[in-house]
């Protein structure tokens, strides 16, 4: 006698069942390109910084250094920053969304700690410091990703008013504006126009009423020029990016930029070979800070600018995706906040490569993920791995699931 199966799936259930479970393995838990090309830049950067700071300690100022003290420093931040990204993953997103506030109203008060005496660090003419004895966070670099957040936050929680000058825009624009008050009394120009940036673009986002959104950038426009007027220091650096190869601004406001487009023009198309940057030997000031772009470009040459360029274009347009699909699934705030993050590393690298390349003044602002600095480094894998968390939580609830 034949034994039966009593009972089977019937064909269109089984079928369902079975492309289910492929599409399921097909689609990874979280964005291993993601991580993979902030990985490639955060390691190109360590191997730039070393190159761009080996020669330092031949310098009275680094004497007391030796030639791996940066390339060893740079290599411990990217180690506790990594770290520190592993557990902000595992932070939900909606705690962000509830943070957010409270982050803001923190920030605020370690950028008023820069000024108290004892407390502040003052470095080049500039406090941008707090000395927590354990280490020395910079505060305009963790206001950048708060920013992010409470921007963000923000557009969520006043929707309904984002077409209103009043209720939608101005308190926003007190916060940010308290922000730029304490960050140019430091000074920091160039932190108040990435963070204002950042601001503005995600309220544009959001919704803002497109007339005051251009009335309030023309504003911004005149708020900044102003700024630059009354202040000699910056007008003097703005003449000379103007004219840079005129004898006394080469020799003072535009040495840095005359010296950063010699690298340039050194490296050709494939560079002079890794180390080997004449540029680097105390001719160029913060090589490995603020110009590690011109060593890139004398050592590596048009092709490694390039290629530097597409990793940072991809990293942009991949937070921006990531935005576009949270919005998707009506997570506003996870959406605002990946695009949010796309902003800002998007703006700070045209800034900085914007300086570099001479197509702007000059000013101090790093290359995320790559240039010298620990809090800048530590403050850019935060904002990736809460990018990377909003990518993961999406995944999860195209499959059905709950974060």
């Amino acid at each position: 006698m034949a034994f039966q199966i009593p009972f089977k799936f019937s064909g269109s259930a089984s079928d369902a069942l079975v492309s289910s479970r492929a599409r399921a393995s097909k689609m990874m838990e979280y964005d291993q390109p993601l991580v993979w090309v902030t990985l490639l830049l955060m390691l190109f950067g360590m191997v730039m910084v070393y190159s761009a700071s080996i020669s330092l300690p031949d310098s009275p100022k680094f004497a007391a250094y030796k030639n791996t003290y940066f390339l060893q420093r740079q290599a411990a931040f990217i180690a506790v920053s990594m770290i520190a990204g592993l557990f902000v993953f595992r932070v939900k997103v909606a705690t962000w969304q509830r943070l957010a506030p409270w982050l803001f109203g923190i920030t605020l008060v370690l950028l008023a700690l820069v000024f108290v005496p004892g407390l502040g660090v003052s470095v080049n003419g500039g406090r941008r410091w707090v000395n927590l004895i354990v280490f020395k966070p910079q505060p305009s670099e963790i206001m950048k990703v708060v920013a992010v957040l409470y921007a963000a936050d923000y557009t969520v929680r006043k929707q309904q008013y984002m077409h209103k000058l009043t209720k939608g825009f101005l308190p926003m624009a007190g916060a940010i504006g308290l922000v730029g008050l304490l960050l140019l009394l430091e000074p920091d120009l160039g932190a108040f126009g990435v963070i204002v940036c950042i601001a503005m673009g995600i309220l544009f986002l959001g919704g803002i009423n497109a007339i005051w959104f251009g009335g309030i950038g023309a504003v911004l426009v005149v708020i900044f020029s102003t700024i630059i007027a009354l202040s000699p220091f910056r007008r003097a650096r703005m003449f000379a990016y103007l004219d840079p190869w005129q004898e006394d601004n080469a020799l003072n406001k535009a040495y840095q930029l005359t010296h950063s487009l010699i690298a340039f023009g050194r490296g050709e198309l494939f560079g002079v070979g890794l180390g080997g940057s004449v540029e680097k030997l105390h001719y160029l000031p913060e090589a490995h800070t603020d110009f590690l772009l011109a060593v890139i470009g004398e050592e590596l040459g048009l092709a490694g600018v390039l290629i530097t360029i597409a990793m940072f274009y991809w990293l942009v347009k991949r937070a921006f995706d990531i935005g576009r699909q949270a919005i998707a699934i009506d997570q506003t705030f996870a959406g605002l906040t990946a695009k949010g993050v796309g902003i800002w590393i998007g703006v700070q690298t045209f800034i900085n490569m914007g300086v570099n390349l001479g197509l702007l003044p000059t000013k101090g602002l790093t290359l995320p993920l790559m240039s010298y600095g620990g809090t800048g480094v530590f403050i850019n894998c935060v904002g990736l791995a809460i990018l990377l968390r909003i990518d993961y939580e999406n995944r999860v609830m195209m499959r059905g699931g709950r974060p």
